[in-house]
């Protein structure tokens, strides 16, 4: 049993736990839950170490449980708890809008136990007359249900890409394999992936091809002599091709996508007198370009695009020219500038935090828990932060390498106004202004209200989305990039996989306004400064250059960048 069919296990535990009205254990399974997807390391591997409980907020309880899990594929606990109420939780708690508190209303009031009924009662507008619902929220509900149908088979890139690159290191360390690499859109980097393609070159395509099949999974779907498909225990589905060496370039190409790009190359090379497919480009019989994907653009008279460009977005016009951008790299980014601890709602220590943090590269980091009346968020109080304060001093002393920045991540009030005191704000490094309640209004005014604030330095998740759970709230644009200019307020790209906020089409608009940027992680655990990587991927696909973010700058001249 893998990480995230454990995590999803917990969560549900949890949801049932709050419907049923348990205090505190809820919040304790949601933790464990939180930090178990997104563990770098496979649960079973820390098990087989007895050290299931060195991971964040799993205690002996819960450790038990996990171990019941991996050793017999189902935990009683949980049987029993679904059977004490006969509401399916995993199909109700993925609509925007419903939480266990209003699951359990839409149970007590209407009978409503899962997706068809909630829909069904929705439709016959029963849900408006509710206390606490009403027109609009009733209206939402519809909405989130036709959202869900639309998208339940895109999962999120960050949760999948590790699983998707353990598949992958497995085929590459096979000696009958000279290559191997994931293609298709998690190439192209895109938030949310239907399915994982792997492209492989091998002088046994057989053994090949049984290897692939023999991996853990929840059930084969197809075996052939040069292509496979599985799917994962979480409801990932990978496909494996084999290639001809000799095809590998044009085959990548194809495969990665995407299919408006692929159309426009073809119709260029059609243009040229050529033949572009997957074996290849072609003149007449001749076969002109396919070894490498490289060659393949060369030949169309094209610079090289990177994956993540692919999009016919302007990208082939633009390589024709020769002037796309030089896209920031995975490794720049040198700082993370947004990152929580257990001082609120984090798992780790501030060294702890940092401590990874320099091991994946960063030369700063600012700790930005939660201040002020955010409960959810166990958020923190003056007493508490000016503790913190003294304890980033001690291991900014203890520690070389890296430098650890005073933050916090601060709520913008309805008004526009900032959940802390002024004074604690003269004292910070760093302050990250977000917005955690009113999602369903038009925020420009409010934003604008606290980017006009001089000790804000930046707005974190700015359009408040969760992919597949919650949209956007409206944001006149125009107005928030001329105020990020006017104020040296900038705005963030949030790697964590359930934001990529802002996203590439909020991006790109960004840069084209010469508006600078920050990537951060919005870190909750050691395990999420892996996330960096996904908010780059997001950057690229806004086209954004090194220069166009500014934590790719040593911490000197970060920090002049954001003197206000």
């Amino acid at each position: 049993m893998k990480n995230q069919e454990i995590a999803r296990i917990l969560y549900e535990i949890a949801d049932i736990l709050e419907i049923k009205g348990v205090e505190w254990k809820p919040i304790a399974y949601r933790k464990a839950a939180r930090n178990i997807e997104t563990l770098s390391e496979d649960v079973f591997e820390l098990y087989k170490k007895d050290k299931l409980d060195d991971i964040p907020g799993v205690g002996k309880n819960i450790a038990e449980k996990i171990e019941e899990l991996l050793k017999t594929g189902k935990l009683r606990y949980y049987e029993e708890l679904k059977k004490s109420i006969p509401i399916k939780i995993e199909e109700l708690i993925s609509v925007p809008s419903l939480g266990p508190k209003r699951i359990k209303i839409l149970y007590e009031k209407l009978k409503i136990k899962n997706l068809k009924d909630l829909k069904d009662a929705a439709e016959k507008q029963k849900i408006r007359n509710l206390e606490g619902f009403g027109y609009i929220t009733e209206k939402e509900i519809l909405e989130g249900i036709k959202g869900l149908e639309s998208t339940k088979s895109r999962l999120l890139i960050g949760y999948m890409y590790p699983m998707a690159k353990e598949i992958e290191s497995k085929l590459r360390a096979q000696k009958f394999i000279s290559k191997a690499t994931i293609a298709g859109s998690m190439r192209r980097m895109k938030e949310t992936i239907h399915d994982v393609d792997i492209l492989v070159t091998t002088n046994n395509p057989k053994k090949t091809i049984d290897f692939f099949t023999s991996l853990p999974k929840k059930k084969l779907l197809a075996k052939g002599s040069t292509k496979a498909s599985i799917i994962l225990y979480n409801g990932l589905q990978v496909d494996i091709r084999v290639l001809d060496n000799n095809h590998y370039g044009s085959g990548l190409n194809y495969f990665t996508g995407s299919k408006e790009h692929g159309i426009k190359l073809r119709n260029l090379a059609i243009k040229k007198g050529l033949k572009l497919s997957e074996y290849g480009i072609f003149k007449g019989k001749k076969t002109i370009a396919s070894k490498k994907e490289e060659d393949v653009y060369k030949t169309l008279g094209l610079e090289y695009i990177e994956p993540e460009l692919r999009e016919d977005s302007g990208e082939i016009e633009f390589a024709l020219k020769r002037k796309l951008p030089k896209l920031i790299n995975y490794n720049n980014i040198k700082g993370d500038l947004h990152v929580h601890t257990i001082y609120s709602d984090g798992s780790n220590t501030i060294e702890e935090m940092a401590l990874k943090a320099k091991s994946l590269g960063r030369k700063y980091i600012a700790i930005t828990d939660h201040y002020g009346n955010l409960a959810i968020a166990n958020a923190l109080n003056k007493r508490g932060i000016l503790k913190q304060f003294k304890e980033i001093k001690k291991i900014n002393k203890k520690l070389s390498g890296i430098t650890i920045l005073k933050g916090s991540e601060v709520n913008i009030n309805p008004d526009g106004t900032l959940d802390m005191d002024i004074q604690i704000l003269k004292e910070l490094d760093i302050v990250v202004a977000s917005i955690h309640s009113r999602f369903k209004e038009d925020n420009t005014d409010r934003l604008i209200k606290a980017m006009e604030n001089k000790y804000v330095n930046f707005i974190g998740h700015p359009t408040g989305r969760l992919i597949n759970r919650r949209k956007p709230f409206n944001l006149d644009f125009e107005k928030i990039f001329e105020k990020s200019k006017e104020t040296n307020t900038f705005l963030e790209i949030n790697s964590f996989p359930d934001r990529l906020d802002l996203n590439d089409v909020n991006v790109r608009a960004a840069i084209k306004n010469k508006c600078r940027l920050i990537i951060n992680t919005d870190s909750h655990s050691v395990d999420h400064l892996y996330f960096m990587k996904f908010g780059i991927g997001t950057a690229r696909r806004g086209w954004s250059t090194k220069n166009d973010i500014i934590n790719t700058n040593n911490l000197d001249k970060f920090l002049k960048i954001i003197e206000r």
